[in-house]
C-alpha cells in the first residue's frame, strides 16, 4: 500500500455561485478514496491575473491527505470540475471550478500532464496565502520557506470573504 501523501489543491472559481463552486469542490474531495480532507484555509476574493476583463475570484487551498498518485489525483480533480460544469474555453478563461494541484508531498513533478509544484506558486498571493494560513512554516519544493515567497510576492489587493452567519 501507498503511503499518505499531504497534498495542496488550489481551488478557485468566478463565474456563477462561488462560494458554492468551493463548498462543492471541498465536499467531492472528502469523498476521493484512500484521501481525506484534513483542513482548508479562508476563502480569499482576487483579481483575475492580468487584470483580465472578468469577474473576480473566490480562492482557497485545501490540505488532502491521500495515497492516490499525482496522476490518479489530477484525473480525479478534473473529474471534479467537470461535475461542476467547468468548459475548457481557453487558458485564462472565466470557470465555474478551477482545482489545481500545487503541491505534492515534498515531490517535484515534471511530466507532460502535470508540473508540481505548480508553475506560477511563487509570484500568485491568491495561493500563497490561503498555503499561508494552512501551514506558516511550509517549504516548497525547490523554491523556499513559503514564508519567504509570501513577503516578496506582488500583492495584488486580495481580500478575506466573511463566511455567511
Amino acid at each position: 500500500m501507498r503511503a499518505m501523501v499531504r497534498a495542496y489543491i488550489g481551488l478557485g472559481s468566478n463565474l456563477g455561485d462561488r462560494q458554492g463552486h468551493l463548498d462543492f469542490a471541498l465536499a467531492r474531495l472528502a469523498e476521493l478514496p484512500v484521501s481525506r480532507v484534513a483542513a482548508h484555509s479562508p476563502v480569499y476574493c482576487s483579481r483575475p491575473l492580468d487584470d483580465m476583463e472578468q469577474p473576480d475570484y473566490f480562492n482557497a487551498v485545501a490540505a488532502l491527505d491521500t495515497t492516490l498518485p499525482p496522476l490518479e489525483l489530477l484525473d480525479a480533480l478534473q473529474a471534479i470540475e467537470r461535475a461542476a460544469g467547468r468548459e475548457r474555453t481557453g487558458h485564462w478563461a472565466p470557470r465555474t471550478l478551477d482545482l489545481d494541484l500545487l503541491l505534492y508531498g515534498e515531490a517535484v513533478i515534471d511530466h507532460p500532464r502535470l508540473t508540481v509544484p505548480h508553475p506560477g506558486i511563487a509570484a500568485r498571493d491568491f495561493v500563497l496565502q490561503p498555503l499561508h494560513d494552512l501551514d506558516p512554516d511550509l517549504v516548497i519544493p525547490a523554491a523556499g520557506s513559503l514564508a519567504t515567497l509570501l513577503e516578496h510576492c506582488p500583492q495584488r489587493g486580495l481580500t478575506r470573504v466573511e463566511a455567511a452567519p
